[in-house]
């Protein structure tokens, strides 16, 4: 089965941010499970490495690390990388750039679409 999901909301602050991401990297877990996680919007600065936050709070790019050790992707839309002055190098080790092309694609052929 395949499940593409779509986050759109910033990377802190949001819960449903954290839960999708969450659900991410449980469902790249599973056996027979495929999962890309496409990042739109604010939701590319989730992808971002070396995140600090305070003590005790959860670090989204560790979070998205669990998706690509599970041989999931982890694609981040380009348009809005360039409009948050971000750069391919600024991104987590498994996170692409990728284009609404790719999006489509990944929409026709996923068996269902969740978008947070």
């Amino acid at each position: 089965m395949k499940v593409l999901l779509i986050i759109n909301g910033s990377a802190y602050g949001l819960d449903s941010t954290f839960n999708a991401i969450r659900l991410a990297g449980a469902m790249a877990k599973r056996d027979g499970v495929e999962a890309p996680v496409f990042l739109m919007g604010d939701g590319v600065t989730a992808a971002m490495s070396s995140q600090k936050t305070p003590d005790g709070y959860y670090k989204l790019d560790r979070m998205l690390s669990i998706v690509t050790r599970h041989d999931g992707r982890i694609l981040c839309c380009g348009t809005c990388m360039d409009a948050r002055g971000m750069a391919d190098t600024m991104l987590i080790d498994g996170a692409v750039r990728s284009t609404m092309e790719e999006l489509t694609d990944n929409t026709l052929a996923a068996d269902k679409v969740l978008v947070f």
